[in-house]
């Protein structure tokens, strides 16, 4: 009968080498496979995940960019007169508030009168949308971009009212093509001013309303009032923003406060 090779951990041929140089190796073969572990848990995602996670963190954002890719692709390719039927049925003019308000408030965000500004918006809601999606939640930032929208095309369509009824502004505003995503941008600008720590918070607040109102004071449009407006709304929601941490003095635990203006710090 063959004799049995006794069990061992070391292939056969390093059996013959002394125990020393044996353990040497096994350690360097234990630290290089350490080192390949970490080499890989330190490799950065690939681009496809790290955007699935990008779009993620903010999908109302990007669903409003595919709407808007989607409806800047449509006008882009309508000859000349359906595109203006087309954007004149979406626009929140007084013809169209007066007739079908809900659907002209809500179809006029969802279309720009210029398919060649789509690149433009886009790096702005990327800058500013997403990060405030980020921080509010999708329904906290939807909420301020729906009041922005909706408040700042009420206010500029009263004024635009009142100028016809004064004769201060031709009959054909009342028909005009009144569309876009401006209001909305205003609004999360606005809300943002609580993002910036105090006392930079105030100095933002009023660079941004010194912004959106020059052009207003100088020969102003019933649009350039209605992105002051807008801006306005946002300052105004800071009771949509996330609550204050703050330290309890109780022991047992931490609470949340909201950060109301000229009260707690952020």
């Amino acid at each position: 009968m063959a004799s049995q090779m006794p069990e061992t951990s070391d292939p056969p041929h390093d059996r013959a080498l002394p125990p020393s140089f044996r353990r040497h190796r096994r350690a360097g073969a234990a630290m290089r496979h350490k080192a390949a572990g970490w080499l890989r848990s330190r490799r950065r995602p690939p681009l496809a995940s790290w955007a699935r996670k990008w779009v993620g963190s903010s999908p109302g954002t990007h669903l409003w960019l595919v709407i808007l890719a989607v409806t800047s692709m449509i006008v882009a390719a309508s000859p000349p007169h359906v595109r203006s039927y087309l954007l004149h049925g979406v626009s929140t003019n007084l013809v169209e508030l007066g007739r079908h308000p809900i659907r002209v408030l809500v179809a006029s965000a969802l279309w720009i009168e210029s398919p060649s500004g789509f690149a433009f918006y886009a790096v702005l809601f990327e800058l500013i949308h997403a990060p405030v999606e980020r921080w509010l939640g999708t329904w906290r930032w939807l909420a301020v971009v729906a009041l922005a929208h909706v408040g700042a095309t009420l206010v500029s369509e009263k004024a635009v009212l009142l100028g016809i009824r004064d004769q201060r502004l031709p009959h054909s505003l009342a028909h005009t093509i009144d569309i876009g995503v401006s209001y909305g941008l205003a609004g999360v600008v606005g809300v943002l001013a609580y993002q910036v720590p105090r006392p930079w918070r105030w100095g933002y607040a009023a660079g941004i309303v010194a912004f959106f109102a020059w052009p207003l004071l100088h020969d102003g449009t019933f649009t350039d009032l209605g992105h002051l407006s807008a801006a306005l709304i946002g300052l105004g929601c800071w009771v949509l923003t996330p609550p204050a941490r703050t330290a309890d003095p109780d022991p047992r635990g931490r609470r949340d406060r909201r950060d109301l203006p000229g009260s707690l710090t952020r």
